[in-house]
Order: structure tokens, then sequence, then C-alpha cells
């Protein structure tokens, strides 16, 4: 039975939850509280490298390793159906992975060979890296360009005819006892967004509009990104991990390196330090970037949760009123399997066992 159902939040997440519910048939409105696609402080999506993969996948539950593997192997259909239907680009490039030492390469190993992906101990001959004769090289890793992949998702939705809200911001729910059901969702402007059901897909900022109704044990986590010019002599080809810094190469000739983990709330500054950090690991990396400038130096915040495990599940309160935040550091990489779960939740066609893992857990 089709619905009118309202998405809370516009990230890569929000949009492709909004894509699978459109896909079963409902009729969806998009709320964000900034622009789909724009430059928001903050946002992750935005701010995201793009990596489809999650780094070091043997250390995460198996609940993670799920939706991400799923959703790897969706992207790059996604990609060209957005491709074809919207004529935009989101710049899917599957670039391998070389993945340096220090890592537990017997569960890395084990990893791949349990989930189907190709086991290379040695790195490409291209391989820049002085170390790759230690290394492992997981040439099935891809990545998009997180920007652009927003601007096809709004475009597909408004062909689709979905309603998109720009610049409209949510506030808390209100205390309702004894309610079980959300009808209407305020809004900062003095207005009320109304509908049969409401998924609430705002990332670092889902904890704070729930209010205090149940509160997700979700907080800000910053992370902040380099982004350099490719060096005329040693080109960078390909994903590069070592030790919890990355680079991935841009197809348009740029090159992002980052990240890192900071428990600081909503501060969205860049500091000189982290940006001196990073800049050190990347020259160490690609020695031509050592005298390189940095074009850009940004930040933005995850949606930290334990374990990395997302919540997808229905509001204990409210039965209309479904979640699908929390993904942590890999929103993106699990966004396709988690937009098509949360889909057969709100359809009643998801299994028991398909949910339990990711089941709303209220902060203590």
């Amino acid at each position: 039975m089709s619905r009118n159902i309202i998405v809370a939040g516009g990230g890569i997440l929000g949009c492709m939850t909004a894509m699978s519910l459109i896909q079963h048939g409902h009729q969806v409105t998009l709320v964000e509280r900034g622009q789909i696609g724009g430059h928001a402080q903050g946002e992750a999506s935005w701010a995201a490298a793009g990596i489809l993969f999650p780094l070091l996948p043997w250390a995460y539950v198996e609940p993670v390793n799920r939706l991400a593997v799923a959703s790897m192997r969706a992207y790059g259909e996604l990609c060209q159906r957005l491709l074809e239907d919207t004529g935009i680009d989101p710049e899917y490039q599957q670039d391998g992975m070389l993945l340096l030492p220090d890592y537990k390469r017997e569960q890395a190993l084990a990893w791949a060979s349990q989930y189907g992906f190709a086991e290379h101990a040695e790195a490409p001959a291209h391989s820049f890296a002085a170390d790759r004769q230690n290394a492992m090289w997981l040439p099935e890793v891809a990545h998009v360009r997180p920007p652009v992949l927003l601007a096809a998702l709004r475009q597909w939705l408004l062909q689709q005819g979905a309603t998109i809200l720009d610049n409209t911001e949510l506030l808390p729910l209100a205390t309702n006892e004894g309610a079980d059901q959300l009808t209407r969702w305020p809004t900062r402007a003095g207005g009320e967004l109304e509908a049969d059901a409401f998924v609430l897909t705002a990332g670092a900022w889902s904890g704070l509009l729930l209010g205090n109704q149940q509160p997700l044990p979700i907080k800000p986590m910053r992370g902040q990104m380099l982004l350099y010019a490719q060096p005329q002599q040693q080109k960078l080809t390909h994903i590069v991990f070592r030790e919890g810094f990355y680079m991935v190469p841009r197809r348009d000739g740029l090159i992002l390196a980052g990240s890192c983990l900071e428990d600081v709330g909503f501060d969205h500054a860049v500091t000189d330090n982290m940006g001196s950090q990073l800049a050190a690991k990347a020259a160490a990396l690609l020695p031509e970037l050592a005298d390189a400038p940095v074009l850009a130096h940004w930040s933005g915040f995850r949606p930290g949760s334990p374990d990395n495990v997302p919540t997808i599940a229905a509001h204990p309160q409210y039965k209309n009123l479904y979640i699908n935040s929390g993904h942590f550091r890999y929103g993106l990489t699990m966004a396709p399997a988690s937009a098509e779960l949360l889909a057969a939740l709100v359809q009643g066609s998801a299994s028991e066992s398909d949910l339990t893992a990711y089941a709303y857990r209220a902060a203590e």
C-alpha cells in the first residue's frame, strides 16, 4: 500500500532511502536543513572521501560487513543507472586499494576468503609504495565522488516525483505521552509537516531530533580532510591506506588525504595541528607532496555509534517513525543495503533475523 513518507535528512543515506521507498511505490518528501548536494558545514556526505569499503573490515562485527559488502557490490550498477537516468556521473572508479603494513595479515586474508574477495598479497607493479612487497592489494575496492553522487540522487528523486524541501529545519520532537503514532513534525519556521510515516536519516543530528523520545547513542565524531593536486612525476593511481590514513585519487586530478576521529561535539573547525599531522602522513607516502600546497582543508561529522553498527528500526514508541542512522564511518559504504533494509521494514517484509542486529538501542 502506497504511503506518504517524510524522510528527514538529505545526505547520501537519506537520498538512497528515499530512492528505495519510491521504488516500493511510496510518495516521498525529503527534508533537509541545508541544501541537498550543497556544501553545508559538518555534513558527512559532502565531506567524505568516497571510499566504498570499510577500512580494515576484519576489525568489524558481522552486521557491519553484511551491509558493507552487499552495498559495495551494488554501487557499480547503481551509479551506472544514475548516469543513464540523470546524465550526472557519480564518478564511480574501481581503482583498487593498496593496504600497507602494519595490519593483521592473517585476519585480512581470512576475511577476503570468507566474503569472496580476491586475495592478492602483492601490490601491483605500478605501485609507488616502497614497502609494497608486504602490502595487500584489493583490486575490487572502488570509490565515488560524494557531492556528485548527491547531485545525481537529487536529480533522480525529482524526476521520480519526490518533493524536496531544502532549507527546512525540523525541531526536536516534544514529549507526547501515550501516543503511538507520529502525525506531524514541527519545523523551526513555525509550520508542521504531516505524513503517514517518517524516516529519520539525519546522521550525527539524528539523536538531537528525537529530543527526549528514547534518544539514540549517536554523537558527532569530527574528521578532517586535505586536498592536493596530483604530483607531476609520481601519480597516485589507486587508493592507499596505512595505519588509519588514506589517500584517494579523484578523476579531476586531485588527491584526497585523511582522516581522523575527534570527539569534539559539533565543533566544525579545522585545526592547524591536525592539518600538519595529515600533511606529514601524506608526504610520508608520496614524498612529492611534502612541498605541495594544500588546496583545501575541511571537516565533517560522522554519526558515531557503538561498534559502527547502525540503527535500522522502528521507534519504540512511535510505530510509524523509522530510524536509519548511526553508520559512523561507513554511511556511504553501507547506504544501498541499509536503504533497502529500511524500505523492507516499512513494507513489513523484513524478517526478524534481518533486523535483529540493527535494533533500536536507546542511549544510557
